[in-house]
């Protein structure tokens, strides 16, 4: 994976995590967006742990940039910043997950690991921000479309669950099912929909207004 961040202390600090862990790899540093860009082609990593806040080219455009190519690599967005925009935009950007800096150094392993291995993941406190975000009207929520007509009724459940925010696991536990039952059925709606991982689906399902937040 590759580690950007402006701040060469944190970049090393978080590099000494990762390099820490017999399954994890840091093969590149970048202190700016465009750097980080450069040494993503090169070197084809699998994960890029990404700033937001940098000199020069922003996280959120080099995490656009790097995300564009059909097998690029995978982002995970780690910031001190929590704010509305900076999650909504890293999301549509491309990024596959969100974690705030000040997340245990558990925490972030498991998210570089969810996240490398295909799936997305965000902290609960995005999610509830992201929520928030829309139930505010910080965004125009169009009409349900026939975008998800393909689902089955169990398919549909499972995605509005996990537009709540809710895991594999807490998904099985509500819907009396195995947490592969639900894989299975995470696997199957982001196929028929075309979405990389839950965390697309989680913005579909807000921005089509198959799911809309109460306000109160």
């Amino acid at each position: 994976m590759i580690v950007v961040d402006d701040q060469a202390v944190v970049r090393a600090g978080f590099a000494a995590i990762v390099d820490a862990e017999p399954d994890l790899i840091v093969v590149g540093e970048a202190g700016d967006g465009a750097t980080a860009v450069s040494l993503a082609t090169a070197e084809a990593p699998d994960l890029v742990l990404m700033d937001i806040r940098m000199p020069g080219m922003d996280g959120l455009t080099a995490t656009r940039l790097i995300t564009a190519p059909e097998n690029g690599p995978r982002v995970l967005v780690l910031t001190t910043f929590d704010l509305d925009e900076y999650v909504y935009e890293a999301l549509r950007a491309g990024a596959s997950g969100f974690l705030l800096k000040d997340a245990q150094p558990e925490d972030l392993l498991t998210a570089i690991r969810v996240v490398a291995s295909g799936d997305g993941i965000l902290a609960p406190t995005v999610t509830r921000r992201l929520i928030r975000t829309f139930a505010q009207g910080a965004r125009q929520v169009p009409t349900v479309t026939g975008v998800f007509e393909h689902l089955t009724p169990r398919e549909r459940e499972v995605l509005l669950k996990i537009a709540s925010g809710l895991t594999n696991a807490e998904i099985g536990a509500e819907l009396g099912v195995t947490t592969g039952t639900v894989k299975t059925h995470v696997n199957g709606l982001l196929s028929k929909l075309g979405l990389r991982d839950r965390v697309q689906a989680t913005i579909l399902a807000y921005e089509s207004g198959l799911i809309r937040p109460r306000t109160s």
